[in-house]
């Protein structure tokens, strides 16, 4: 049964499939010049010793020529397209697969980027590939149809070189497989250590460590070197075992052919279109090396289908009714982070999330965010699964925020589509608008210009969820860099302007918790209490969370 990977190639192929059989086309147009080219220089050279007119014949010699080169150029240049078209759709189905994993995905950045480029550029050459070795192979049984009706003794000749040749490449392409993954295995984790490095510069020279990461970031080279070579040497051995075979081959059909010449039955010409026959019937020998092609292609799929089997499949999207923001959360798990969390958050409410680190905080806001559908139980925003709900339901701010856009005001609206007025206003709501105007374009200065610190990017993450005029608004520790007073007077700007928007705020300040109306303390994955922050401080656990901060 074919794997994950071959159905990938057969979905590429279907959906280029009139590019394909243009390819095709003039790849059997070539083909069949191909094949008439000997019958036709045999003739030519027949009429010429001869002494009979020879003019048309080199003139039908001539357009087969001619055609043979037109249509590989058109080939190449099919091949080149196909090729590229298929690289794209693949790099945007794994694209898509990545986006849909919420950054889940179940291997490193570096080996994911490693797959977006190499493997599908790998991937994407199966069309040009497999056109070419059915060419060759068309080619071949054409050749030693053409041999048979010259000479029998000529044709014999093929009838035992042609099953060498298929063992030859049948043995290449076993043993090219596995060292063919090996290299593109070591090659993504050479690309996943170094992109880690690269993250890191600083963290690495500041502590001191080149010369350890250096060994750990080209800790793969061995195994990358191993599979290299071990593809080299099948190469070689392919390589020598075909040169010689092809000589050998054309050295016995023209000892046949010379039988057939001293017997009569055979002419000069006849001789010259056996040789060239002979070799086209060989011609899957040269073409060897699309054995390697084709291995290849179809290892960078299994890789491409295992991140595309990871990603969650697309939800449709579920309007929301009328409603004020209401989250129910029934029985929520998440594996490794969250276990039966029941939670109702009214409507319009301010709601902080405290507790330690690894109690699960992140989880639940991005659970409440819609970013990950639960493990268990259900996850509900006015009565609709979260995750399933209109993106624009929900704005979610992080701690580190991803500014995307080509300018300030291309970040702030990205993913809304908000217009110039409400970006300018969610930005001053999040105390923002004044640093933005200073710069040099105002809203129009590039990101790429627009030297941020930590504080001012939570800002515009902020502005950037306020633009959606969302119902639900989740702050994942997304003030974490502001000082306190920056934050209590974001806060107020969006209760002001905002009214009864629902917030739940994941934070780690007293001051924060203190301001929501309700508090859920998390502990180890579970809700140990809701209760507002006055409540909660007479457990002196509750107080050791905000250390010195918090004077009761």
């Amino acid at each position: 049964m074919a794997g994950a990977g071959d159905r990938l190639l057969r979905s590429a192929v279907r959906h280029d499939r009139g590019t394909a059989a243009l390819l095709l086309f003039t790849a059997l147009l070539a083909a069949a010049a191909s094949i008439l080219l000997p019958t036709a220089l045999a003739d030519a050279v027949d009429s010429v010793l001869e002494g009979g007119g020879a003019s048309a014949r080199v003139l039908w010699l001539v357009f087969l020529g001619a055609a043979q080169v037109l249509a590989e150029v058109a080939g190449v240049a099919l091949t080149a397209r196909l090729t590229a078209a298929a690289a794209a759709r693949l790099r945007a189905l794994l694209a898509t697969a990545l986006v849909r994993s919420g950054g889940r995905s179940p291997v490193a950045d570096g080996d994911a980027v490693s797959r977006m480029t190499g493997d599908c550029a790998g991937a994407g050459q199966i069309v040009s590939v497999v056109v070419q070795l059915c060419t060759a192979l068309l080619l071949a049984a054409g050749a030693a149809v053409a041999l048979v009706l010259i000479d029998w003794r000529v044709a014999l000749v093929l009838v035992v070189a042609v099953p060498a040749a298929v063992l030859l490449a049948r043995s290449h392409l076993r043993h090219t497989a596995g060292d063919v993954l090996a290299y593109q295995e070591a090659a993504g984790s050479l690309g996943a250590r170094l992109l880690d490095a690269v993250l890191g510069l600083r963290t690495i020279a500041a502590t001191g460590v080149a010369e350890q990461e250096s060994a750990r970031v080209l800790r793969p080279l061995p195994e990358l070197s191993a599979a290299g070579a071990g593809m080299w040497r099948t190469q070689a051995r392919m390589m020598w075992r075909g040169g010689l075979l092809l000589p050998f081959v054309q050295a016995a059909v023209l000892c046949a052919a010379g039988f057939g010449v001293l017997a009569g039955d055979l002419s000069v010409g006849d001789v010259l279109a056996a040789l060239g026959y002979a070799t086209l019937a060989l011609g899957i020998v040269r073409q060897l090396p699309q054995f390697t092609a084709l291995s290849r292609a179809r290892s960078c799929a299994d890789r491409i289908a295992a991140l595309l089997d990871h990603a969650p499949p697309p939800r449709p999207r579920i309007p929301l009714p009328r409603g004020r923001g209401h989250v129910e959360l029934r029985g929520v798990g998440v594996d490794g982070a969250l276990d039966d969390i029941d939670l109702v958050v009214p409507g319009g409410d301010v709601v902080a999330v405290v507790g330690r680190s690894g109690s699960g905080k992140s989880a639940l806001a991005e659970v409440l965010g819609g970013l990950r559908a639960p493990d268990r139980g259900d996850a509900l925003l006015d009565g609709v699964p979260v995750d399933a709900a209109e993106r624009t339901a929900v704005g979610y701010a992080f701690e580190r925020p991803a500014l995307l856009g080509e300018s300030v005001a291309a970040a702030v609206a990205y993913g809304s589509g908000a217009d110039d007025a409400a970006v300018r206003s969610a930005c001053r709501t999040a105390d923002i608008d004044d640093l933005v105007t200073r710069l040099p374009s105002g809203y129009a200065t590039p990101l790429s210009k627009t030297p941020l610190s930590g504080g001012e990017a939570q800002r515009l993450g902020l502005a950037r969820a306020l633009a959606r005029r969302p119902r639900l608004l989740v702050l994942d520790d997304a003030a974490a860099a502001l000082d306190t007073a920056t934050e209590a007077r974001v806060e107020n700007a969006v209760a002001d302007q905002h009214p009864g928007l629902t917030r739940v705020v994941v934070t780690h300040r007293a001051g924060t918790a203190r301001r929501a109306d309700s508090v859920v303390w998390l502990d180890a994955g579970r809700v140990r209490a809701v209760a507002p922050h006055g409540a909660l401080m007479d457990d002196p656990a509750y107080r050791a969370l905000f250390a010195e901060e918090v004077q009761p």
